[in-house]
């Protein structure tokens, strides 16, 4: 088999019966086959599949094991020539997998590649989390090709030349088996968030390339599992972002640490001050957190993503 699109479930049922069917269809007469990994939900997934969709194959996992342990087991019994992760809140088009597959055959050099990215909410408009393809900016925050601060772009083909980017979104992304071995799947101290940033900046690391190919595009709906607002979605972001940083900045630049966690004790005394707690205690967590976690790093990289001269130029673009 060529292509393994494995989506990742958690309670998410309807997501599955409402935009499951679409993506069988657009997998029919090709080399690919849809698989579902259950992360242990509670909402009778498995037991729909097995009635409703029952050419599907599922993998029940005995546990929630977070986006990125999740997968790492779905995808160790996974054999594919390439992987797509999806997740279960996208909706596909009919010839969505194709333009990957072609890329990925004629460009070697690139072992991660996502599509297009629209909100499925707003008409027209690309989606918050992964647009078109990311980069980070000079203290290391993630921005997408297509969003600025809190707004996204209209999709007025602006973006339709494929892109060499820094990162492309986990609702939708397309990897080669081998490399996903060769750096041995997510990080799962990230459990879920930014752990497919960390992935490409590894990769890129590793001497391969991250693309953004718009010939593809597909709809998400975004926030099926933790609303936009919610403090434990602040608590990892805040510290997978400081994970990722410690774990692929080169010495020259971990400065960059404490002057984040400056930047955001900062902001979490704004949010105790304005009367939101809730928010101020995630970052005090998981700054604890982070300290804990990052005994377990794996080493300095040599690519520092920060530095790159593009990264300024695509911002611009954006206001």
């Amino acid at each position: 088999m060529r292509t393994a699109v494995v989506i990742l479930n958690w309670n998410t049922r309807d997501y599955l019966r409402k935009w499951l069917p679409s993506l069988l269809a657009s997998c029919e007469g090709r080399d690919a086959a849809v698989i579902v990994a259950d992360n242990h939900s509670t909402d009778e997934s498995i037991e729909m599949l097995s009635e409703e969709f029952p050419q599907v194959r599922r993998i029940a996992l005995s546990e929630n094991f977070g986006f990125t342990g999740g997968y790492n087991r779905a995808l160790e019994q996974t054999e594919a020539e390439f992987y797509v992760l999806i997740n279960s809140d996208v909706e596909v088009s009919q010839d969505w997998l194709d333009p990957l597959v072609k890329w990925m055959d004629s460009h070697p050099e690139c072992g991660v590649c996502g599509p297009k990215i629209l909100s499925m909410d707003n008409d027209g408009r690309f989606e918050y989390a992964g647009a078109a393809g990311g980069y980070l900016d000079f203290f290391g925050f993630p921005f997408c090709r297509g969003r600025a601060l809190g707004a996204t772009a209209v999709d007025r083909g602006q973006y339709d030349a494929p892109a060499r980017v820094c990162w492309v979104s986990g609702a939708c992304l397309m990897v080669r088996s081998s490399l996903w071995k060769e750096l041995g799947g997510l990080d799962e101290r990230f459990f879920a968030h930014m752990e497919e940033i960390d992935f490409c900046w590894r990769a890129i690391c590793a001497g391969h390339e991250v693309w953004n190919v718009p010939l593809s595009s597909v709809r998400h709906l975004g926030g099926g599992t933790l609303p936009q607002a919610s403090p434990h979605k602040l608590y990892l972001n805040v510290r997978n972002n400081l994970l990722m940083l410690d774990g692929n900045l080169p010495s020259s630049r971990k400065w960059l640490i404490p002057a984040r966690i400056l930047m955001d004790l900062a902001a979490a005394a704004f949010w105790f001050v304005t009367f939101r707690p809730g928010k101020g205690r995630a970052v005090i967590r998981a700054h604890r957190s982070f300290r804990e976690l990052r005994k377990k790093n794996s080493g300095e990289k040599k690519i520092n993503l920060l530095s790159r001269r593009l990264l300024a130029i695509e911002y611009l673009k954006l206001l």
